[in-house]
């Protein structure tokens, strides 16, 4: 089952995103095979203020322990995490029923 994560960083905190992002990046490569797509929520300016990642897990445990595991997560980077489950009705130009 898929997963959505829409997790919005503590105000200031950009620097603290950048310094954390390398292991965040290094843990997103080991999890690679759990996740159906990332990246950052951006800001009016074109910077990250957050990060949206749709994770594939067994269930919603699983799937909140990724996020737990996940160094923005260790860091206290977030101001407030959602993860509720998640349907892809579009893809590649394709509607599902």
């Amino acid at each position: 089952m898929n997963f959505a994560l829409t997790a919005y960083d503590r105000p200031g905190a950009l620097p603290l995103r950048l310094e954390v992002r390398p292991a965040h990046l290094d843990y997103l490569r080991a999890i690679a095979a759990n996740i159906v797509f990332a990246g950052p929520v951006l800001d009016a300016e074109g910077k990250p203020c957050g990060s949206i990642i749709v994770y594939e897990a067994e269930d919603l445990a699983a799937a909140q322990k990724l996020v737990n595991d996940d160094p923005y997560s260790h860091a206290g980077l977030f101001e407030r995490v959602e993860l509720k489950g998640y349907r892809v009705v579009v893809k590649d130009g394709v509607v599902a029923a």
